[in-house]
C-alpha cells in the first residue's frame, strides 16, 4: 500500500520494476496497476515471487541490501533500523536478542522490497520529513506464523508504543502490520503540523475491497506553510523528593523512560529546613502522562506530582553511520532554523571503536566527523 501510494505521487513505476534486479533479486517480478477501492482510483504494487526462504535474520536481510552496492546510505541506516526495531521487538516477545531473531513475514522477499522500496521511494522523492496522525488498528484475530493472534499482533502493539492509535472500525481485521508500524515509527515525527500547503496526494491499494470504504493508503505531499517550525503539545511532571538514594532515584528515572517518557532529568535542589534533595522532571506524551505519573508515585517515595502543559520545538534530525579505521560510528544530525546543521557522534559507538583500536575518544570523533564531512551531499 505504502508503494502504490508512492507511485501515485510521482515515484516512477520503472524504478519500482527494476528494484528487485538492484537488490539481487532479480527473478522477482513487479506488477503495478491502477485499481478501484471504495470507488476511489488507487495504485497497486504486487510481487511475483519465486519459492525463497520465508524467513532471514537481520544480519541476512543487511548483508542483502549491502551486497547492492546502490543503496545510498541513509536509505541503507533508514530502512535496517526498522528492520531492528520490528527484531528487537520480535525477540523481546520471544525472550531472545534481537540479532538471534529468525524475522518470517517480515524477513520475506515482499517485506524486504516494501521496506527498502518505501524508505528508497521517499528519499527519490525528496521527501524531508514525515508525518502520520493516529492509526487504526483494526479488530479480531490474524494467523501468523506463531499461530492466530490478536489484533493489533503483539510485536505490531510493542511498535506501536507511544503513538496514537484507536480501534476498529468492527469487522476490518487487521489493518496495522509490524511492517507499516515500524516504518511509522522509525520515519515519523509524529501528528501533521496545523498547517501545510498540499501539493500532490494519491492513495495506495490493499488487497481486500471492503463494501462501504476505501481499503487504501493515502500520501500528501506538503510544503510546511512559513517557516518548518513544529511544536509539540507536551505534559511536565514534577516531583520533589529528600529521601530517595541516587540509586534509587537512577533505576526510577530508568523505568520511567523504558515506560515511554520522552525524557526524565534528576535537578539537585534544597528542601525545607535546608535538606538535600531532587527535583524529578519528566516529559510525556498527553496520552502518557496519566500512566507516567502514577509510575512516578509508585517507583519514588514523593507523595505528590505536578503537572502543567508544556509546547517543545525539536528540530528535525537523523542518523547517518560512518567507518572509522574499520569500525562503525553512528551520527545524530541536527538541522538548525538557520538552515546549518550539526553533527555529534554518538558516545557508545566512539567509545567502542577507542576501544578496539587502542586510540584516543576525542581523536576517534574527530575521525567521524571529517568522514560525514567528505561523503557527497553530507558536509555539516
Amino acid at each position: 500500500m505504502m508503494l502504490g501510494a508512492l507511485i501515485a505521487v510521482g515515484l516512477e513505476a520503472e524504478w519500482l520494476r527494476a528494484l528487485p534486479d538492484a537488490l539481487g533479486l532479480g527473478e522477482v517480478r513487479v506488477r503495478v496497476q491502477e485499481v478501484l477501492r471504495g470507488e476511489i482510483a488507487c495504485w497497486k504494487v504486487d510481487f511475483d515471487i519465486p519459492p525463497q526462504p520465508h524467513g532471514r535474520g537481520v544480519a541476512e536481510i543487511r548483508a542483502l541490501v549491502d551486497a547492492s552496492g546502490v543503496v545510498p546510505p541513509i536509505v541503507r541506516d533508514r530502512a535496517d533500523r526498522v528492520f531492528t526495531a520490528i527484531a528487537e521487538q520480535e525477540g523481546a516477545i520471544h525472550g531472545v536478542p534481537a540479532e538471534q531473531v529468525h524475522l518470517h513475514e517480515v524477513g520475506a522477499v515482499d517485506a524486504i522490497l516494501d521496506i527498502v522500496g518505501s524508505v528508497w521511494g521517499l528519499h527519490r522523492l525528496g521527501v524531508e520529513r514525515v508525518f502520520c496522525g493516529p492509526l487504526q488498528v483494526g479488530d479480531g484475530f490474524v494467523r501468523a506464523a506463531h499461530g492466530v493472534l490478536p489484533v493489533p499482533a503483539p510485536a505490531t502493539l510493542r511498535l506501536l508504543e507511544g503513538l496514537r492509535v484507536r480501534p476498529g472500525p468492527e469487522g476490518a481485521g487487521e489493518l496495522v502490520t509490524p511492517t507499516g508500524a515500524a516504518l511509522v515509527r522509525v520515519l515519523s515525527e509524529g501528528s501533521p503540523p496545523d498547517e501545510y500547503v498540499p501539493v500532490r496526494s494519491g492513495f495506495g491499494a490493499g488487497m481486500k475491497d471492503f463494501a462501504g470504504r476505501a481499503n487504501a493508503l493515502r500520501i500528501v505531499l506538503a510544503e510546511l506553510a512559513g517557516p518548518p517550525v513544529a511544536r509539540d503539545a507536551l505534559v511536565q511532571l514534577v516531583a520533589d523528593l529528600d529521601d530517595a538514594t541516587g540509586e534509587e532515584l537512577a533505576t526510577a528515572a530508568d523505568t520511567i523512560r523504558a515506560a515511554g517518557a520522552l525524557d526524565v532529568v534528576l535537578v539537585p535542589t534544597i528542601m525545607k529546613k535546608g535538606r538535600p534533595g531532587y527535583r524529578v522532571e519528566v516529559l510525556a506524551r498527553p496520552d502518557d502522562a496519566d500512566r507516567l505519573e502514577a509510575l512516578l508515585l509508585n517507583r519514588t517515595p514523593t507523595i505528590g506530582v505536578r503537572r502543567w502543559s508544556v509546547a517543545r520545538r525539536a528540530l528535525a534530525r537523523e542518523t547517518r553511520q560512518v567507518d572509522v579505521d574499520g569500525h562503525p560510528v553512528r551520527l545524530k544530525i541536527v538541522a538548525t532554523p538557520d538552515g546549518s546543521q550539526r553533527a555529534k557522534p554518538e558516545h557508545d559507538d566512539v567509545a567502542a571503536a577507542a576501544r578496539a583500536l587502542g586510540r584516543d575518544p576525542n581523536s576517534v570523533a574527530a575521525d567521524a566527523r571529517a568522514a560525514l564531512e567528505s561523503t557527497p551531499d553530507n558536509a555539516c
